[in-house]
C-alpha cells in the first residue's frame, strides 16, 4: 500500500464502536506509520459521565480536550526528528462535537474559552477517513465489545451524536474526507471488505468522497 507523499498526518474518525481504532491499526501497519491511539481509559470521569451525564459532562469533556491536545503536541514534537507518517484514531476537532452534545450553554462558554487558547497550534490532519454507520449498527457493535461503562449508552444519544458527526464531516473543508459506510461491512473478519476499503483509501480522493463497499 502506497501513501500520498503530501500526507503526513492521517486520522480515522467515527462514532463509538464503529471500528476506527481497528482500521487505524491496519493502516499504520501497512504504511509503516506511527500509530497514535486515543487513551480514553485514562479519563477518570468517563465512567461517572455514563452513569450521571449532567453532573460529570464538563469534567469529562475538559479532561479529554486537554489530554488530546497534549498527546498530539507531544507526538508531533517527537516525530519532527524522523518525519514519519502519523495515523491516529481521532481528530482534535471531535472534542467539540461531543461538547456541543453534552454541555450546557454556560459550560460551552467556559469550554470554548479553554479551546481558544489551545486551538491555534494543534496539528490538523492532512487526510480524514470517516467511518459512518447507523445507530442500529453502532449499538450492536457496542454490545459486542461488552465494555461495562458503555452499557448505559442509548440509541437517542447516538442518533443525536451521529447527526452532529455527519454534518461536521460532510462540511469539513480543511482537508479531503473519505466517508465509508460500514453498516454492512466487517473489515476485521472479511478480507474482501478490507481490501475494498484499502483500495479506495490508496486512491486518495482529493475531495469529500462517499464509498460503500460492493457486496456489503
Amino acid at each position: 500500500m502506497k501513501i500520498n507523499k503530501d500526507i503526513r498526518f492521517l486520522a480515522v474518525e467515527g462514532l463509538i464502536g464503529v471500528g476506527k481504532t481497528s482500521l487505524a491499526k491496519v493502516l499504520a501497519e501497512r504504511l509503516e506509520a506511527t500509530f497514535l491511539e486515543e487513551m480514553f481509559e485514562e479519563n477518570p470521569f468517563l465512567e461517572k459521565f455514563y452513569q450521571q451525564p449532567e453532573e460529570y459532562a464538563f469534567q469529562t469533556q475538559l479532561f479529554f480536550l486537554l489530554s488530546r491536545h497534549r498527546q498530539l503536541m507531544d507526538t508531533f514534537l517527537q516525530n519532527d526528528l524522523f518525519r514519519n507518517l502519523i495515523i491516529s484514531d481521532y481528530t482534535f476537532d471531535k472534542d467539540r462535537i461531543f461538547a456541543l452534545q453534552n454541555l450546557s450553554d454556560d459550560e460551552m462558554y467556559m469550554y470554548d474559552a479553554v479551546l481558544k487558547t489551545l486551538d491555534s497550534n494543534v496539528p490538523r490532519p492532512d487526510y480524514i477517513i470517516y467511518l459512518q454507520a447507523g445507530v442500529e449498527t453502532l449499538i450492536n457493535q457496542i454490545k459486542g465489545r461488552n465494555r461495562p461503562m458503555e452499557k448505559a449508552i442509548e440509541g437517542n444519544y447516538l442518533r443525536d451524536l451521529l447527526e452532529r458527526y455527519d454534518h461536521h464531516f460532510w462540511h469539513y473543508s480543511d482537508c479531503p474526507v473519505l466517508i465509508i459506510n460500514t453498516d454492512k461491512v466487517d473489515f476485521v473478519r472479511n478480507e474482501n471488505h478490507l481490501n475494498q476499503i484499502l483500495k479506495v483509501i490508496e486512491s486518495w480522493p482529493s475531495q469529500t468522497t462517499y464509498f460503500i463497499p460492493e457486496g456489503s
